[in-house]
């Protein structure tokens, strides 16, 4: 004779939803391919691979996100970004 219990299982999950924002940086016919990579080299932290793959997906798309994160953490980003001289903005 066997015995067969039968239990349920509640699971109570969390979800704690952040407002991820993002840098997204544009084209455009003045800054040299150089002068972005460095940019996002230094504003962004992104190796060279990363920075030179965002600048030509730039050039040949029109536009790139180039970092997420928080507002308060991507703003002075932008805002370094635009001081250099290239069109960015927070979306």
């Amino acid at each position: 004779m066997s015995t067969y219990t039968e239990t349920e299982e509640i699971v109570l999950t969390e979800e704690v939803l952040v407002d991820e924002q993002k840098i997204v940086l544009f084209n455009d016919d003045i800054n040299t391919f150089d002068f972005v990579i460095e940019s996002l080299v230094d504003v962004c932290g992104h190796d060279f691979i990363q920075a030179e793959q965002c600048t030509i997906l730039v050039h040949y798309k029109g536009k790139c996100e180039v970092k997420k994160g928080d507002f308060s953490v991507l703003e002075p980003m932008c805002t370094a970004l635009l001081d250099r001289g290239l069109s960015a903005e927070i979306q």
